[in-house]
């Protein structure tokens, strides 16, 4: 959607600029005993017969103003904590957002919202609804405080998932997100419920990007995978999830993987797959590494002339000293007191 066709009142967020509430309060409170005065003293006229007219005209000015206009500017009176914000709305029109902290008065007839505040009316069927929900898992930290929108950073922790990787293998997935509330217009009227409408994303982009990568790296090891390169792929999830988050007055600080892990039904047996790919590179370091020191035995014997070889038994010296090396257990000493010839 081009920017020309959005509405202001709707995408972009309107800082209220409300008078100070202190003044509003010792203002009503002072006219309020004076109303509660007027009523007194209009019952003693009324009691006496004096000016009728009067009384009865100042009764129903006091009886006004304790019962009707007195509560209503009390109505108005707002207060906003450090990182807390007010969405208001006039008659159904989008009013402003009160963000700086402090106390104010707005107007009485307008109405805060905030889609994420426990709805009683609407309790049974989203509990209803949430049984088969992907919201219904994710832990979410207290964002609301009656209709105020909390401001601060905030963490979502979703299920695990089990998404296939890229060779097609199952894996349980579990990421955790930081994220917060930087537009309060878009987060209240782009989407029903900005909390659901990210646990939702979350999972989404967790699924898209799992599954074009593979758990581990291959024999080559020139490619990015779930297990040796989690920082990039988290980033890649972030990325992801702000893209759509974005319509929702949503930041992403930070997204992490929590939890790696096969699924349980081919968890053994890529256990043992993992457990011979360590032993055949054990093996092969142990091979270099007898290979070597033989090379190094002999060049040593025959520089030092300690003693002549023929290749045959060259040969044989290699072997033994290959099988003591290369060995499971520890081989057994065995002394030649004659000659090897």
């Amino acid at each position: 959607m081009e920017n020309n066709t959005i509405k202001p009142g709707v995408y972009e967020e309107i800082e209220l600029k409300a008078q100070s509430g202190m003044a509003v309060l010792i203002s009503n409170i002072f006219f309020m005993l004076v109303s509660l005065g007027l009523i007194i003293a209009a019952a003693i006229m009324l009691d006496q017969g004096e000016a009728v007219a009067i009384g009865v005209l100042l009764l129903i000015v006091g009886i006004l103003y304790i019962s009707i206009v007195g509560p209503m500017l009390f109505v108005g009176l707002k207060v906003i904590k450090p990182n807390e914000a007010l969405v208001l709305t006039l008659f159904g029109k989008y009013l402003g957002t009160l963000k700086k902290e402090g106390f104010y008065f707005v107007n009485p007839f307008s109405v805060a919202v905030n889609p994420t505040a426990p709805n009683p009316a609407l309790a049974a069927v989203r509990t209803a609804a949430s049984m088969n929900s992907v919201a219904k898992t994710a832990e979410v930290a207290p964002t609301t405080f009656g209709k105020h929108i909390s401001l601060k950073a905030m963490t979502l922790i979703n299920s695990k998932q089990k998404i296939n990787d890229q060779l097609g293998n199952p894996i349980e997935v579990g990421i955790v997100v930081i994220w917060r509330v930087v537009n309060t217009a878009m987060a209240v009227f782009n989407v029903d419920n900005f909390m659901e409408y990210l646990s939702v994303q979350c999972d989404s982009a967790l699924r898209n990007i799992v599954r074009m990568f593979p758990y581990d790296v291959s024999d080559a090891g020139d490619e990015m995978s779930l297990r040796g390169s989690s920082a990039e792929v988290a980033e890649r999830i972030k990325t992801e999830i702000q893209s759509k988050a974005g319509l929702a007055g949503l930041e992403i600080i930070e997204a992490r993987i929590t939890h790696l892990a096969y699924a349980p039904e081919i968890a053994a047996a890529m256990l043992q797959r993992q457990q011979a790919s360590a032993i055949i590179d054990a093996r092969k370091m142990i091979v270099d590494g007898a290979v070597g020191m033989v090379e190094m035995a002999l060049c040593k014997l025959s520089e030092n002339k300690i003693v002549e070889l023929d290749d045959e038994r060259k040969a044989a010296t290699v072997s033994n000293l290959l099988v003591v090396l290369c060995g499971n257990r520890d081989a057994q000493p065995i002394v030649n007191s004659g000659s090897i010839y």
